[in-house]
């Protein structure tokens, strides 16, 4: 249940569903590994969740041989942690959580869903976000019709940032303005309280470079993103790939800027 991540910013991770309702329509490159590994056979199949009940005493068999390997956790990289209309979910991460802190290793989670009161009973080293890529209602019910609205989300993780817990956001993946026209700008104010902002382009999408000039365009967002990230000193990690003209960080993808 407990495995080293090969994302660029993770440690270790612990995916204890398999499929998401929230059912994103970028593409989702977790359903798309999924099909293409026959986990799922379809997008229908991938839209209706299945909790491993047995999570929780897997993560607790694994964590004694593990601890000391372990810098931090992630909830999660292949389905979401705080799922939209599944308490079931949400609460065996809360006890995931609760049982890996318990070993003095930090947690980091990010959901489309509402962070959870319980979490409010959890440890201060643990780091919560949202993924928010848009204040557009109408374009959440096309691309992310399952996940709770983009107030709900921002309003939950507002809670934990006045509850004293580190609070971040994923911005990623960000469309195209031939997909929707909107302000970056706007979003990034509605956040700007949090301690950290990830921000990535979108991919597996023929519609990105069917833009003119879509890598200039990404090239703008990101001086933007690192202009408010450096004036609110919030830390800011640009994914490997969104911009022309970084380089990946010595730790290994992206660009970290810490403030």
């Amino acid at each position: 249940m407990l495995y080293k991540t090969g994302v660029e910013y993770g440690d270790y991770t612990v995916n204890h569903v398999l499929g998401c309702s929230h059912g994103c329509k970028y593409p989702c490159y977790a359903y798309l590994l999924a099909r293409r590994f026959g986990r799922v056979k379809n997008y229908e199949e991938w839209c209706s969740p299945i909790l491993a009940i047995n999570a929780l005493e897997l993560v607790q068999k694994e964590l004694p041989n593990l601890k000391d390997k372990i810098k931090s956790v992630h909830l999660c990289f292949t389905t979401d942690p705080f799922m939209y209309g599944y308490s079931e979910i949400s609460s065996m991460s809360v006890d995931i959580i609760d049982e890996i802190n318990r070993y003095g290793i930090p947690c980091t989670a990010l959901t489309k869903g509402v962070l959870p009161s319980r979490l409010y009973q959890t440890s201060k080293m643990n780091s919560y976000g949202i993924t928010l890529i848009s204040l557009n209602e109408e374009y959440r019910e096309k691309y992310e019709h399952g996940s709770a609205t983009y107030h709900d989300r921002i309003s939950s993780l507002k809670k934990l940032h006045d509850q004293g817990y580190k609070t971040w956001v994923s911005i990623e993946p960000y469309p195209t303005p031939n997909i929707i026209e909107q302000d970056l700008s706007e979003i990034l104010d509605a956040i700007d309280f949090v301690d950290r902002i990830i921000f990535g382009r979108l991919n597996y999408n023929a519609k990105v470079t069917e833009y003119k000039d879509y890598q200039k365009y990404y090239d703008s967002l990101v001086c933007l993103v690192n202009d408010f990230c450096e004036n609110r000193k919030i830390d800011c990690h640009i994914k490997d790939g969104t911009s022309s003209k970084l380089y990946p960080d010595k730790d290994g993808g992206g660009l970290s800027v810490p403030h």
